[in-house]
């Protein structure tokens, strides 16, 4: 089968057996490139596929899409639901320690599928990942109905954080950096920064992002780090210390009362298809997956989520 994969070339199509063993066959329709994709290609080659926002089709028919987290269930962190952060560490997770979904076909424990409703479309339920992050780091901060939302980032966490703030009835606004970004944040239904916020959401990942979130948020107010941060997170001391902000930061996604991350984040897609349709901007076959990293990472073109379908 073919699947996608960083070579000392860059980005290939490659020819791979498929996969053998226990789990459930998923035949892949639709994997998005996530920022954390873009970033583990500018390192050394590895010897997996890429790929964790990805959804697709059971041998049944059965549309899913796929949480991409596969924990020990034994540990201390599993015990209490909070299986994102699982001792075994980062092998859980497809795409980043194991064979992804950039690919024909995947094997997956029962555990991982999610089946779709008929109001999401599997060529759109790829967000169904990042979406749970989102609602992941929402859900930690405690955003409420008629708090006032700040997001920092118009990337596709920072829109998904949008989309999430206001279906919990928070008024949101968003600060980005490019055109296409903003005018997505405005089919979201988010303003322009005015004022002061009590809740700021990190979804650049910047010293300069930081900085302006703390400038932001309100005395008592919390900011939220909803990026991935590969350097030092430089916390400036005296607003922090002044205005008494809590800090909060968030990892993948959880079990929690009721359900899980991944299943909120299914039911909001399906129940509002503007955000699929405001998000991918991009789609390509999985032939041109080169082409469709490339788009990816030219944030100026106007590109926010790219997909590749199999």
């Amino acid at each position: 089968m073919r699947a996608v994969r960083h070579t000392e070339r860059g980005i290939e199509v490659r020819d791979v057996p498929p996969p053998t063993g226990p789990g459930v066959r998923v035949r892949v329709r639709s994997s998005s490139i996530c920022g954390t994709d873009l970033v583990m290609t500018r390192g050394a080659p590895f010897p997996f596929t890429l790929g964790h926002e990805f959804a697709g089709l059971l041998d049944d028919g059965t549309a899913v899409a796929v949480e991409p987290i596969d924990p020990c269930g034994t540990c201390d962190q599993c015990a209490t639901g909070n299986y994102q952060r699982c001792r075994s560490g980062i092998e859980v997770f497809y795409g980043m320690g194991a064979d992804g979904g950039l690919c024909d076909e995947v094997l997956v424990p029962d555990r991982c599928l999610h089946p779709l409703p008929p109001e999401l479309p599997v060529a759109d339920a790829c967000l169904a990942e990042p979406t749970a992050v989102a609602l992941h780091g929402l859900r930690l901060a405690g955003v409420e109905a008629g708090q006032r939302v700040a997001v920092i980032g118009g990337g596709s966490i920072g829109l998904l954080a949008v989309a999430g703030a206001l279906g919990a009835g928070a008024e949101v606004d968003l600060l980005a950096r490019h055109p296409a970004q903003i005018e997505a944040g405005e089919r979201l239904g988010a303003g322009t920064p005015r004022g002061e916020y009590d809740l700021v959401v990190d979804a650049a990942g910047s010293a300069s992002a930081l900085a302006s979130g703390m400038e932001l948020a309100r005395p008592g107010g919390a900011l939220l780090l909803l990026a991935v941060y590969f350097d030092e997170v430089p916390l400036l001391g005296v607003p922090l210390l002044s205005k008494e902000l809590t800090v909060r930061n968030a990892m993948a996604y959880s079990h929690h009362d009721g359900g899980s991350d991944f299943g909120t984040a299914v039911e909001l897609l399906a129940a509002h298809p503007e955000i699929a349709d405001t998000l991918i901007t991009q789609r390509f076959p999985l032939d041109e997956a080169a082409e469709g990293f490339r788009t990816a990472a030219d944030r100026a073109s106007g590109s926010i989520k790219v997909v590749l379908e199999p």
